[in-house]
């Protein structure tokens, strides 16, 4: 493997910023390999290097001061497996290209992220994830991965690597990885409905049983005196979920579309009223076909045990009035146990409370402790792709597969390539 890049593989980085605009990177050059060979040289010959996903991230995660490198330029390869029922996928693909190619070959993923233009590789190595009281994080369907090393070597872990746990939600920390193997299932159909108004009475009563009531269900609140303003329900055509009669709780089923943040366009979200659609169609909050502006938002988003829900629930209206001049909305999900070593659902059934907030930074930044106070009894584990005050001790004691995986780290990269402030401060 040769030492030489070739001059047009990388290129001096123009100011650029994630997809909120809130983080300007900090790149010195910006790479855009063509082919893995290209990737592996650049690795190889570069002593410090980030991988750049697709902007999606609130935090620096993937900034750096050294080079950032983007992996849409690589061949943008799918292929089924269909004995095996594993999909190989190019890392720089979005879930959004993935999930067509799947359902023209009648296939599909058990879940989706509510915004379906994400890469694969970096929602996975960030631990995002859909809703659903039996749906795991996006990273639970990783049954394998390719990825280069510091070396600038590619390898495979594969599903019977005792690694795979702590690569499938990784931070980039690792190396960067060219390919995801993904479990993947026979196609199948979702219809969407949405209702309104639901009192918190009803909530701290029956919490877990909304949230059972489809495939995929999320609440939107202000943890206001309005209660729970939207719940979301996702029910698959080919199973027999529970049914829980929202209307009898006082919710109302939504005649026209209703998007997440009142007042805002409906153009861009998925179709609703019970209209049954593909998978890919109904499970994202969002369009595919629907290309998101540069958002004018911060988000974060907090993980606890789903047992603790409605007390954080409760915990989180205390606070309500207090953040509701920065916050658009918050949505409330139920995530499935998670095997991956990072993912903030690992080792316990989780509640997640996202919050969508202005992009007004010093506002954002007194309503954090607030938030992250509330929960504290709760122990929340912050998104590794949103803002968060947690220090790193905190990480550590929320996370603890922290320690370990900061140790696999400097064995897997001991001179620290794919290191950035971002690991530093996290990892230590």
């Amino acid at each position: 493997m040769s030492d030489v890049i070739d001059d047009d593989t990388t290129t001096a980085a123009p100011t650029r910023t994630n997809w909120a605009g809130n983080v300007t990177y900090s790149a010195s050059r910006l790479a855009e390999p063509t082919s893995v060979d290209e990737l592996q040289r650049l690795v190889a010959s570069t002593p410090r290097l980030t991988a750049l996903g697709s902007r999606h991230s609130f935090n620096t995660i993937a900034d750096t001061d050294a080079v950032q490198v983007t992996l849409t330029g690589l061949p943008p390869e799918l292929d089924v497996d269909s004995d095996r029922r594993v999909a190989r996928v190019a890392a720089g693909l979005t879930h959004a290209q993935v999930a067509v190619g799947l359902e023209a070959r009648g296939w599909a993923l058990a879940n989706l992220a509510s915004l379906p233009h994400i890469s694969v590789a970096g929602a996975v190595a960030t631990g995002t994830h859909g809703s659903g009281v039996g749906n795991a994080s996006l990273a639970q369907s990783v049954v394998g991965l390719e990825i280069v090393r510091a070396s600038g070597d590619v390898e495979v872990v594969g599903a019977d690597d005792p690694r795979l746990d702590a690569h499938r939600v990784a931070l980039g920390a690792l190396g960067v990885v060219v390919a995801v193997h993904l479990a993947i299932e026979p196609t199948y159909r979702v219809a969407q409905t949405v209702h309104t108004g639901v009192g918190w009475d009803v909530v701290d009563a029956q919490f877990e049983s909304i949230m059972s009531a489809g495939y995929s269900v999320s609440m939107f609140t202000g943890y206001t005196d309005d209660g729970i303003r939207q719940i979301w329900t996702k029910r698959r055509e080919d199973r027999d979920d529970a049914v829980i009669d929202l209307a009898a709780l006082g919710a109302v089923a939504g005649a026209e579309p209703i998007h997440p943040v009142p007042g805002s366009e409906t153009v861009g979200v998925t179709e609703q009223g019970g209209v049954p659609g593909p998978w890919h169609e109904r499970l994202p909050h969002f369009r595919s076909s629907f290309t998101p502006s540069a958002g004018q938002e911060i988000q974060a988003e907090y993980m606890i045990a789903a047992s603790d829900a409605v007390p954080a629930i409760q915990a989180l209206r205390s606070i309500g009035d207090a953040i509701a001049p920065v916050l658009f909305v918050s949505e409330i999900r139920r995530i499935a146990a998670d095997d991956a070593w990072l993912a903030p659902s690992s080792g316990q059934d989780s509640v997640a409370f996202h919050f969508t907030f202005r992009r007004r930074t010093e506002d954002v930044a007194v309503a954090l402790p607030l938030i992250e106070n509330a929960l504290a009894p709760f122990a929340p584990r912050p998104h590794w792709g949103k803002v968060t005050a947690a220090s790193s001790e905190r990480l550590h004691q929320v996370y603890p597969q922290l320690g370990a995986f900061a140790a696999l780290a400097r064995d897997l990269d001991p001179q620290g390539r794919f290191r950035n402030p971002f690991l530093e401060r996290v990892l230590g």
